[in-house]
């Protein structure tokens, strides 16, 4: 699998332009993330495939309840996060409605993603699934209308490793923390936008981040996806098992685990999470109800 190669939302013609905008509003968000767009140029009939998989259980008031609780615990440890004024972060009224617009979206599609990728990683790897289905009626309601409405703004973003200098020991700050040898994560490519606010913002959160706090809270924030995977009455078929009688090579189901193993183990684990921190900075987060 090239993961150099995507099928971006402005490509997307036919079934698969259907798919980007079933993704977005399913997500209630104005963007498909980098994991879909690279399956979909990589994979497009596995694509299809988990899309029809997964897509039930996000309906659920079920994944409404999980999204919240998983912003929850993250955010529950830290009640000193700094909080911004445009001003204080050097930017105009436009720059400041991109930033926040921009960060609701990142909020918004941060603990679909960590679901997603807990569910893939677990079923390609044989774990439970669905194994203690809820029977109440939030487990098959569905999402309420309101949850989550505002869909924020499409993310624009800066290169993925060609950085303003003024920022370049930001950016190594960032890397050395969540692990990465070169390139940043979407969140930080759009922050890179606008410079002088990045590195305000990061020298501000970077101790809450490399805090036994935020290790906790990220144990916390997981053990809500594994909850929501574990109890679902809507079970994803991705075994490989399954993936095998759905026609799909091993060497693909290979290619999808390792894939998946990046982002469900690797550095991106702790990326998810401090997106949840960075939204209320500017008063992008979601609360709940």
């Amino acid at each position: 699998m090239d993961t150099s190669v995507q099928l971006y939302d402005s490509a997307a013609t036919g079934w698969q332009r259907g798919l980007y905008d079933d993704i977005q509003a399913t997500f209630r968000a104005p963007v498909v993330n980098w994991i879909f767009r690279t399956l979909t140029a990589n994979e497009p009939a596995f694509t299809r495939y988990l899309w029809a998989q997964l897509k039930p259980v996000f309906e659920t008031r079920l994944c409404g309840e999980a999204c919240v609780a998983y912003r929850t615990a993250l955010r529950e440890p830290f009640d000193d996060l700094p909080r911004y004024r445009a001003r204080e972060l050097g930017l105009d009224p436009w720059a400041w409605r991109e930033l926040h617009g921009q960060l609701r979206t990142f909020d918004t599609v941060a603990p679909r993603l960590a679901v997603t990728f807990e569910f893939v990683y677990r079923s390609l790897h044989d774990e439970p699934v669905g194994v203690d289905p809820r029977t109440d009626e939030a487990a098959t309601a569905p999402l309420p209308e309101w949850l989550e409405g505002d869909r924020g703004l499409a993310p624009t973003m800066g290169a993925f490793d060609d950085f303003d200098p003024a920022v370049e020991e930001t950016v190594r700050s960032v890397q050395a923390f969540h692990g990465f040898d070169e390139g940043l994560p979407s969140i930080y490519r759009c922050l890179v936008q606008w410079p002088d606010a990045f590195a305000r913002m990061w020298t501000d959160l970077e101790p809450h981040l490399d805090s036994s706090a935020f290790g906790t809270a990220c144990a916390a924030a997981r053990e809500v996806t594994v909850d929501l995977v574990e109890s679902t009455p809507y079970v994803p078929q991705l075994s490989p098992d399954a993936l095998e009688r759905a026609g799909f090579e091993a060497d693909t189901v290979t290619a999808l685990r390792d894939l998946f193993d990046d982002f469900a183990r690797g550095p991106v684990e702790t990326v998810l999470p401090a997106v949840v921190l960075v939204a209320p900075t500017v008063g992008a987060g979601f609360d709940g109800p």
